[in-house]
């Protein structure tokens, strides 16, 4: 019985997110090292895809990997940002940082060092994927990465951003 009213109190949680927009929890770039809320780094009237990741996640960074080859071929398709967000802990931020600069992101990357954003999300896993369509609502989640499963991720990107 605890597991259900746990279940539907994610499932409540998560349609609330849906239905009323983005949380405006703290996040810090970690470029600038200044925390700035979270719906504030969604260009208004523009589709933006969110990778959720983490360092010790292979499948996170094989994606974003997947991902960041794809986006000049993408951008060429599409008008849409590219953020990605760490949920590693405040400790790792440092990491966070020197494995972006080695893999050359040039899209904006933040971490979520206490999980804030991830609770106010109501998600659980990494690799988490989220699109944010024009009118700043959350249009599409996915968790987990597949090889490959960045091509469906593109589609719905395409769509929402016509």
């Amino acid at each position: 019985m605890k597991k259900i009213v746990v279940a539907v109190v994610c499932i409540l949680a998560a349609a609330s997110v849906h239905a009323q927009g983005l949380p405006n929890t703290q996040i810090k770039d970690v470029n600038s090292g200044k925390k700035v809320p979270f719906n504030e780094t969604i260009e208004k009237g523009k589709v933006t895809l969110i990778s959720f990741w983490a360092t010790w996640c292979v499948p996170c960074k094989k994606e974003i990997k997947n991902i960041s080859l794809k986006l000049p071929e993408w951008k060429k398709e599409a008008d849409f940002n590219y953020v990605t967000i760490s949920v590693d802990e405040a400790r790792a931020e440092g990491l966070v940082r020197t494995y972006a600069i080695s893999q050359g992101w040039s899209f904006p990357f933040f971490i979520d060092a206490n999980s804030d954003l991830k609770r106010s999300l109501s998600f659980q896993n990494v690799p988490y994927t989220m699109i944010i369509d024009k009118a700043g609502k959350v249009a599409f989640t996915h968790t987990g990465y597949e090889e490959g499963g960045e091509a469906e991720v593109f589609a719905k990107i395409k769509e929402l951003a016509k």
